[in-house]
């Protein structure tokens, strides 16, 4: 797993989001709102989401790690500091 900047980590979360709402438009989420609420992802489609960031990443998401993918600043936090320690 290579270490993620903050640039590359929320490009990844923006892409993968993506692929699971195609229409969903970033310019209305800031990056302390909780991005579920504001694009209306549902579970399954959060889940869809963990799933993506893992394989794309490399990153192990448990279910307790999801409070920290709350806003975009966060995940992208998240996934940076993952991806520089150790699995």
């Amino acid at each position: 797993m290579k270490s993620l900047t903050e640039a590359e980590a929320l490009s990844v979360i923006e892409e993968s989001i993506a692929r699971i709402v195609p229409d969903a438009d970033f310019s209305v989420v800031g990056p302390d709102e909780r991005f579920r609420d504001v694009l209306e992802l549902d579970s399954l489609d959060f889940l869809s989401l963990v799933e993506l960031l893992s394989e794309r990443t490399g990153v192990r998401i448990d279910e307790e790690d999801y409070p920290e993918l709350t806003t975009l600043a966060d995940a992208t936090r998240f996934l940076v500091d993952r991806s520089k320690s150790p699995a």
